[in-house]
């Protein structure tokens, strides 16, 4: 894979998922925000562009054994691949982190107010995102589980309660880049997820598990992002004419 100041970050990542590292290590989105030129990145975060490219090159250019290629999956193979991965670590997670988060604040928001922000935040989240996956599960997902099922038998475009695949995603990616945001709050309020001086056990826990929770968030987004989505979109297409 070539790289250069137009490569798409979202594509680059699309195509290999060690880029994130990458990206991430110099606090570029890559999921909700990916859709913008190295050079675009590098400029808005006043980086070195070929130092970037250079990383970037040499991170996707290593083999390690057990890698998965998700972009290679079939779609409806890539819709249970989200589900049983993602979803189900969103449904686990939540449950965990949010007592230990109301513990926190109720300990130390007295010499840390913005914890009684992070709080909220991730309690929006956590209702908006549940509400989120489930539209996926009962209405998306199934949808382009038949887009594949219809191509493999040479039928066309299914009839749908969606509308359209395109119409649907549009509405899931604002969704996502609210997310997004949310979670760059949180990283913010918390610079990114660093303990105070004076934090406990419980403290340092929940902010590890914050973090953790927004990482797989961000390849959660960019799996549907930048490869499930545009590639529904063009079967949908294709099933049209």
């Amino acid at each position: 894979m070539v790289i250069n100041s137009q490569s798409i970050v979202g594509k680059i990542v699309a195509e290999n998922y060690k880029a994130a590292s990458i990206f991430k290590k110099y606090n570029i989105d890559f999921c909700c925000n990916g859709n913008r030129t190295i050079a675009d990145a590098c400029n808005k975060k006043q980086i070195d562009e070929n130092r970037l490219i250079d990383e970037l090159s040499e991170t996707i250019n290593t083999k390690e054994a057990g890698d998965i290629d998700v972009k290679l999956f079939p779609l409806d193979l890539l819709t249970d691949y989200i589900e049983k991965t993602h979803h189900r670590y969103v449904e686990k997670k939540i449950p965990e982190i949010t007592p230990f988060l109301q513990k926190v604040v109720s300990v130390h928001s007295g010499s840390h107010p913005e914890l009684i922000e992070v709080e909220q935040l991730f309690f929006d989240s956590t209702k908006d995102l549940s509400a989120h996956m489930k539209k996926e599960e009962l209405m998306l997902f199934p949808y382009i589980r038949l887009l594949v099922k219809t191509q493999l038998s040479d039928g066309k475009k299914p009839q749908t309660g969606i509308g359209s695949a395109a119409t649907y995603i549009e509405q899931m990616e604002q969704e996502h880049t609210a997310e997004g945001e949310r979670f760059r709050r949180i990283s913010e309020l918390t610079g990114n997820y660093t303990p105070p001086e004076d934090a406990c056990n419980t403290y340092r826990v929940t902010l590890s598990l914050l973090k953790e929770f927004e990482e797989d968030l961000h390849r959660h987004i960019h799996l549907e992002n930048n490869i499930l989505f545009p590639r529904s979109i063009q079967l949908e297409q294709q099933l049209e004419r």
